[in-house]
């Protein structure tokens, strides 16, 4: 007679009781695999005594499933001493065996975000920004000749460098001196009057640079004041400090580019500024970015979360710093943070950029440090 049984719910576990032979245990994992609301099935494999006394397989009743079956089936068995194993049924198809229902589970898992990745259609090279290649090979190679070891930029030549591939800042004054940095600033004001200080420090690690910024200040009394603190904290070694109107209103984000031995340059996106921690949560795409990979940057920094940001534009500024990270492979990091993006556009208000003399080398061939 036909089995005129339910098909067994796939939404929750499915108990399959000790008395049930090998035969039961087949028929119950084949028709949740043939049930169109499944996506897999994970089979516990409950040890008991009776399994135990009688020497039975528990695996006997997954090994002698048909195949192929429409749905991937992974089992569990908590007595298996490896971790993970691979057993074939008699037709030779593989059965996954964890010792541990949660190995099996973020297995799964990833395998579901792997054929989803794999399903997307594949990204476009977008047009190549414009760009004054040339320019920035010729800065590169004349700050190295002076620099052999390398090491970061001071603002001046970070700003020109970014200049060369139209990456969006705001207008800006260098000021040696705290008379110079009253000049600037009344040329900078916004329109109450206030301008932000941030103070240059060659060779402060990151961490240390936020106390020389930024200073939001009023007037030229404010001004000589901020540079005397600068000056105070920092002595002989502040070298001098960037003189910007205040930010307008926007969401603070990072975007940056890395050098992997491996890889090759890599796009970093996500949130930036005070607020954003050192191991924040950051996308990664390898360059030359696609128009998918940007779009999938801007979205994974939760930027769409802010209907008023510049969401195209970002995505313009992070193929450009593409661009220069393909372009200049003595680039070895540059960090955009913040990234302020809103209703004026994006505009990056702080940048670093280090350089350091590349030789080329196998990187999987062993050699002395």
């Amino acid at each position: 007679m036909p089995d005129t049984r339910p098909a067994p719910a796939p939404a929750r576990p499915v108990p399959v009781h000790v008395p049930q032979s090998p035969v039961h245990v087949r028929a119950c994992v084949e028709r949740l695999a043939r049930h169109d609301g499944v996506d897999a099935v994970l089979v516990n494999l409950v040890p008991t005594a009776v399994a135990a006394a009688t020497g039975d397989d528990p695996l006997r009743a997954l090994t002698e499933l048909p195949c192929p079956l429409p749905r991937p089936v992974v089992a569990v068995l908590p007595t298996q001493a490896a971790r993970v194993g691979l057993r074939r049924s008699e037709g030779g198809t593989p059965l996954p065996v964890y010792s541990d229902a949660e190995d099996a589970a973020r297995a799964l898992a990833h395998a579901a975000r792997r054929a989803a990745w794999l399903s997307q259609r594949p990204g476009t090279l977008p047009e190549p920004v414009e760009a004054d290649t040339s320019k920035a090979r010729r800065l590169v190679a004349a700050w190295l000749e002076e620099h052999p070891a390398g090491g970061r930029l001071d603002p001046q030549d970070t700003a020109a460098l970014l200049a060369c591939y139209g990456i969006p800042q705001p207008p800006w004054a260098w000021a040696r001196d705290e008379d110079e940095a009253v000049r600037a600033a009344e040329r900078l004001a916004g329109a109450d009057g206030r301008v932000v200080l941030r103070g240059y420090v060659p060779g402060l690690p990151y961490r240390d640079e936020r106390g020389a910024l930024p200073l939001e200040v009023h007037g030229a009394a404010q001004v000589r004041a901020a540079y005397r603190g600068l000056v105070a904290r920092f002595g002989d070694l502040l070298a001098g400090v960037v003189v910007q109107p205040p930010p307008d209103r926007g969401t603070e984000l990072f975007a940056g580019v890395v050098q992997d031995e491996v890889f090759g340059p890599l796009v970093v996106h996500g949130p930036g500024g005070a607020a954003s921690e050192p191991l924040a949560d950051r996308a990664v795409r390898l360059a030359p970015l696609t128009d998918r990979d940007a779009h999938d940057l801007v979205t994974a920094s939760g930027l769409r979360a802010a209907p008023a940001a510049d969401t195209a534009r970002l995505e313009q500024l992070l193929h450009r710093l593409s661009r220069l990270a393909c372009d200049l492979p003595h680039l070895t990091e540059a960090a955009l943070d913040p990234v302020l993006a809103g209703p004026h556009g994006v505009q990056a208000l702080n940048a670093r950029i280090h350089l350091t003399p590349r030789r080329p080398n196998d990187p999987y061939l062993r050699r002395l440090r």
